[in-house]
């Protein structure tokens, strides 16, 4: 697949969702380095721009995102990533970062 990564100065917003209850459990963003090695390991990792470097999903809290398919949108400049977490994925410790109440 051929990603577009000029239009956002080399970063795609990437929508993590859960395979199996297709909650969208955050946003975060790849550069074409974080996409390989996502695509390399299996694992979820991101380009944080905050720290300006790569950073794996789960390197301190251990809750990672495991992979189970990637699809670009009609554009080819974000990604739908299906994943399995292993715990909670937002930061303040719940199960997604968007507290969606329906």
């Amino acid at each position: 697949m051929t990603l577009d990564f000029d239009k956002m100065d080399g970063l795609l917003p990437v929508v993590i969702q859960d395979d199996a209850t297709h909650k969208v459990l955050m946003v975060g963003f790849m550069n074409q380095e974080a996409y390989e090695k996502t695509m390399l390991e299996g694992i979820v990792t991101f380009y944080s721009r905050s720290k300006q470097r790569l950073w794996t999903k789960g390197e301190t809290s251990g809750n990672q995102l495991s992979v189970v398919s990637v699809a670009p949108d009609c554009d080819a400049d974000s990604l739908l990533v299906r994943v399995v977490a292993s715990g909670p994925v937002c930061h303040t410790g719940s199960e997604s970062c968007f507290d969606v109440h329906g």
